[in-house]
């Protein structure tokens, strides 16, 4: 039986539950609300219960202002919902703050029952609502709130997805009579782009916004350090040798293989082979073959790795493409948009996703100057390896984006075989913690010598030369990967 019951207009329904109630199955908590739970207090049933509640007794309510971001009462335990009517509903340990308003309308989401949430742009259009009350009784966020949820929009979803809010917002400001709302909403924006006075911002990140995108100091310095390692030095050209489709793809493939297997993304060669082929994931593991296809889909696609960006703009947007390429099938982690929290991979901390934006374009003005095609991949690469902007399948771009850099200047791109694969984490580890670039660039360079020798029309053949050197061993089996040998 469920936890709750509610009462109804159903006379049956009526007759059964005053039935349970002198069998003492259930007893009644509050107005027209049954449980089944006689252990707990009424209030912890309530409060944890309450969304059930609204949909249950109040069709067509709307959870809104504050709480269609917290989803929870205040900690003075107050809830806010768009209702009918205005009116103020105790239950034991919640108060339902009823707000006359507008029903659902286009873009409300139903949530359980008959509750809707108010939209993205609706919530944000009422949390700009005035209002005398201030604090946890207040029916509207902090304008500083508000605001750096704009932030948080603009620096995930960029300036096309804080755009389309704000095109949404204009449609339904009319309907829900918040004109006022919406030309205050238009000068934040405004003003986060810096094209409207910054002091009618309020919060911190808000204001670091309006003066330009805040970064992370610590790493502009190591991109500083790699960068003038780099610039100036002589590095030796690898002409592309595969200019065939066929031989194209062959290195693809391993290109494709080998980034997956460095993530823990292992298959057989011959699985991930089929898998290519076919375009068919194996059943048992489509998340993971999907995440080789999508690498194989960017890689050996010649006019896709011949881009690369002129502009900061250009850099963030072929970043986000190409992301939502290679996980277009794991939803679950946010394809094409930068992370919304913080992530880590063992001990290092990556960037700040407050500070990602900033720290990439930041990052690009030095990439920008850099010539060599060998110093712009590793430059790059590094980059997006370190800031990690994404929630998942960082060291795959940061590797798409690397040879990128090669196809465009029809240089051999770079392979970084499983066996290698210590020698290529550890010296990015080293420059990251030490500062020391020398040993990261020596990596890439042998790497890349040994990647010139990869050619062939002949998949079986290249496939056979890979396992001669010893690419496919793990990289703590004591071998090593035989370099121009």
């Amino acid at each position: 039986m469920k936890e709750l019951i509610f009462s109804s207009a159903d006379r049956k329904e009526n007759y059964k539950i005053s039935k349970l109630l002198q069998k003492k199955k259930i007893r009644k908590i509050a107005a027209r609300i049954y449980t089944t739970n006689f252990e707990e207090e009424p209030a912890v049933i309530i409060k944890r219960n309450i969304l059930e509640i609204l949909g249950n007794l109040y069709p067509n309510a709307i959870l809104s202002h504050r709480s269609a971001f917290e989803f929870r009462p205040t900690v003075t335990d107050n809830l806010f919902v768009t209702y009918k009517y205005t009116k103020k509903v105790k239950y034991p340990g919640i108060i339902i703050n009823f707000l006359q308003g507008k029903s659902p309308i286009e873009g409300d989401n139903k949530m359980i029952g008959e509750l809707f949430v108010a939209s993205e742009p609706r919530r944000i259009l009422e949390n700009l609502q005035q209002t005398k009350k201030t604090g946890p009784d207040s029916k509207t966020l902090s304008i500083s709130q508000v605001e750096e949820k704009l932030d948080d929009i603009l620096r995930i979803k960029g300036k096309s997805g804080l755009n389309d809010l704000r095109d949404r917002a204009r449609q339904i400001s009319t309907i829900l009579g918040m004109n006022k709302e919406f030309e205050m909403l238009d000068k934040i924006i405004g003003a986060l782009y810096s094209t409207k006075p910054s002091k009618i911002l309020k919060s911190d990140i808000a204001l670091s916004r309006s003066l330009g995108f805040p970064y992370d100091k610590y790493r502009i310095e190591i991109f500083e350090i790699l960068f003038n390692h780099l610039h100036n030095r002589t590095f030796p050209d690898y002409p592309e040798n595969n200019v065939t489709i066929k031989s194209f793809r062959n290195f693809a493939f391993f290109e494709a293989y080998f980034s997956n297997y460095i993530e823990g993304t292992t298959f057989e060669v011959s699985e991930a082979k089929a898998i290519v082929d076919s375009g068919i994931p194996l059943p048992a593991r489509t998340g993971d073959s999907h995440d080789v296809l999508g690498t194989y889909q960017l890689v050996s696609d010649n006019n896709e790795m011949k881009k690369v960006p002129k502009t900061e703009d250009e850099f963030i947007k072929l970043l986000q493409e190409r992301h939502y390429i290679l996980l277009s099938s794991r939803i679950d982690k946010h394809p094409g948009e930068f992370k919304s929290k913080n992530n880590r991979a063992g001990e290092p901390h990556f960037v700040d996703y407050k500070l990602v934006r900033g720290t990439l374009m930041r990052g690009f003005n030095f990439y920008n100057v850099l010539v060599n095609s060998f110093a712009r991949a590793a430059f790059i690469m590094f980059i997006v390896s370190e800031v990690h902007p994404f929630e998942d399948g960082n060291g795959r771009i940061a590797r798409v984006m690397m040879n990128a850099e090669f196809v465009n200047q029809n240089q051999c791109r770079i392979i970084i075989p499983t066996v290698y694969r210590d020698d290529y984490l550890l010296t990015l580890r080293k420059l990251t913690r030490e500062k020391d670039p020398a040993a990261y660039v020596d990596m890439l360079l042998k790497a890349h010598k040994f990647s010139a020798n990869l050619q062939t029309n002949d998949y079986n053949e290249l496939n056979i030369y890979l396992k001669g050197h010893n690419a496919f061993y793990e990289s703590d089996s004591g071998r090593r990967l035989l370099i121009g040998e």
